[in-house]
């Protein structure tokens, strides 16, 4: 994809525009901090020593955040788009992909360009933000939790149906991603995601290739057509805005940060990052609306919606393949929803983090301002990749206490059902959170807060919006569906 930003590439080797060498997009630098694990010491922001050249051996975040924005449910919702609609919509997951990759993209450039995080940029942007963040995290965590943990028991109950019921499947699964986390740092949680990928790319071509897809209704499927059936506009935005991750999108930049890569030198390796990431996500939708079209719309089969369809899908797969098929199937499966497990317990984590960190710091600046006499050290300084970079944010405690609460209160859920209400609201604010991160970051990057040369292009701006207004309409339908009287 073109360089969205419209900066040329010279001016990330330390030309004109950046600053003297030590300073950051905030001021003069103090001490060096730790360095990334491939990042010069003590850089951020502006101040990009040498620029690196893209390379195939720094892929990292992408791998992760196309692990995690991938759940069994976006599975599904293609399964299910290929089962009603053929390969009609195929141009629409793959235009789902580039918006995705515009989103990530301007989220990675904000941490590269800035030296500072994405909830810095969000908090400096008025308090709403930072209340609209902390209510979305607390309830969407609740609730994503169960369904997290219920998604990576379903296919191991499938499996080993003999072993222990659904609800123990989901807490087991819960309580390793929270031991996996809480003891790993991210170089390993990089690792294991990217073996759990290597899974699900090689289950999800197998499958595509074992349905016989054809590649001429394939190919014509690229030319956008919306199918005749009612509500059709609606049916194809709610697939481009499903492809590939709501609240990860906005955990890229942290895990870019906890890569080691803090400054603009690290630029084209992150937009290298982000294409591969996309491109990842691309085939995975792709080879499942395959499947869908090839062993569902052909036979006139419909599956549920949300995870169940996968079981059923197995279930077929059995009957058309064979036990071998089916299982292989599951194990895809498996590795689909615990990566989207533990990367939401990884990087939503990094984000509670953050906030709670920018919190503390807001509260010592005021307390500073109240008491001149007593200052307090970095009081107002700005979150910073360097600090995400470090590796403190893992082993503090609001990374772990987000941690618990991802894993312990929603086992409630499991056992209990979901309360109607709480359900709705979970919808409404995970409606809201796309046209959110969409509309800041074009607000961010357009902004003085970031560096002129790192600004947005008309190409990255056209496509935020484009983005931005397509989640607005969904968010708009999200909100419209629900039952409010019965809320009431």
């Amino acid at each position: 994809m073109a360089d969205t930003s419209g900066h040329a590439d010279t001016t990330g080797s330390g030309g004109t525009a950046g600053p003297p060498a030590g300073t950051t997009a905030s001021g003069p630098s103090g001490p060096s901090g730790p360095s990334g694990p491939s990042g010069p010491s003590g850089t951020s922001g502006k101040d990009t020593g040498a620029p690196r050249k893209s390379s195939w051996k720094y892929i990292g975040p992408g791998i992760v955040v196309a692990a995690t924005g991938v759940g069994a449910g976006d599975l599904v919702a293609t399964l299910i788009a290929g089962s009603n609609f053929g390969y009609t919509l195929l141009w629409a997951a793959v235009i789902g992909c580039l918006v995705k990759i515009s989103l990530a993209e301007a989220a990675g450039r904000w941490h590269l360009s800035t030296g500072r995080t994405l909830f810095d940029g969000w908090a400096s942007l008025g308090r709403w933000t930072s209340w609209f963040f902390v209510v979305y995290v607390v309830i969407w965590g609740f609730v994503y939790g169960a369904a997290a943990m219920s998604s990576s028991g379903l296919p191991l109950q499938a499996l080993f149906p003999d072993v222990m019921d659904l609800k123990w499947w989901a807490i087991l699964t819960g309580l390793v991603g929270l031991v996996f986390v809480w003891f790993n740092k991210y170089a390993v949680f990089e690792k294991v995601m990217t073996v759990l990928v290597g899974v699900m790319f090689v289950v999800t071509v197998y499958l595509a290739i074992r349905v016989t897809p054809n590649l001429g209704e394939a190919f014509a499927g690229l030319l956008p057509v919306l199918p005749d059936e009612k509500d059709s506009i609606l049916n194809t935005l709610g697939l481009i805005g499903g492809v590939g991750g709501t609240i990860t999108l906005a955990a890229y930049g942290y895990w870019v940060n906890a890569k080691g890569w803090t400054n603009t030198g690290w630029m084209k390796v992150m937009r290298l990052d982000n294409r591969v990431a996309y491109i990842t996500t691309g085939i995975f939708v792709i080879a499942m609306l395959f499947v869908g079209a090839e062993i569902l719309h052909s036979s006139n089969v419909a599956i549920a919606s949300g995870d169940k369809g996968l079981i059923q899908l197995g279930d077929i797969l059995e009957d058309e393949y064979g036990t071998a098929t089916a299982k292989f199937f599951l194990i895809g499966f498996f590795a689909t929803s615990f990566t989207s497990l533990i990367g939401v317990w990884h990087g939503v984590s990094l984000m509670f983090a953050d906030f709670v960190e920018r919190f503390r710091k807001d509260r010592a600046s005021a307390a500073q301002r109240t008491n001149p006499q007593n200052p307090t050290p970095d009081a107002s300084a700005p979150a910073s990749g360097e600090e995400v970079a470090s590796g403190a944010h893992e082993k503090s405690w609001p990374f772990r206490a987000y941690l618990l609460w991802l894993t312990f209160p929603p086992m409630i859920l499991l056992f209990e059902g979901q309360p109607f209400r709480l359900i709705i609201l979970y919808g409404v604010l995970g409606a809201a959170f796309l046209p959110f991160l969409a509309l800041t970051l074009v607000w961010l990057l357009n902004s003085s807060r970031t560096p002129p040369e790192w600004r947005n292009g008309l190409l990255s701006n056209a496509m935020l919006t484009i983005a931005g207004l397509l989640f607005v309409v969904l968010c708009v339908k999200q909100i419209w569906d629900q039952p409010w009287a019965e809320f009431f």
